[in-house]
């Protein structure tokens, strides 16, 4: 059997954090939103990551769930307004 290739580069992504806000609440947790960046061989693409963590022992940040919204003017607002609304 011969091996073909599909024309396809590696499939490693990295992603980057642009910017991000972290607000702590309770005696050991944090909600973090950033705008992060992942980028491949195919070009890169931004969204919006929120997450919620706690502190370790060490003081190291550790991430328990995670939620990310594409970086769109349409969901942005629609989740703008879920918010004002609740």
């Amino acid at each position: 059997m011969e091996n073909e290739q599909n024309g396809t580069e590696s499939n490693e992504v990295s992603f980057e954090t642009v910017k991000a806000e972290i607000k702590e609440f309770g005696r050991n947790n944090f909600i973090e939103i950033a705008r992060k960046r992942a980028v491949s061989a195919d070009g890169s693409t931004e969204f919006i990551s929120v997450s919620r963590g706690y502190y370790a022992r060490d003081g190291s940040r550790k991430f328990k769930r995670s939620l990310t919204i594409p970086d769109d003017t349409e969901t942005k607002e629609f989740m703008a307004e879920m918010i004002r609304n609740l």
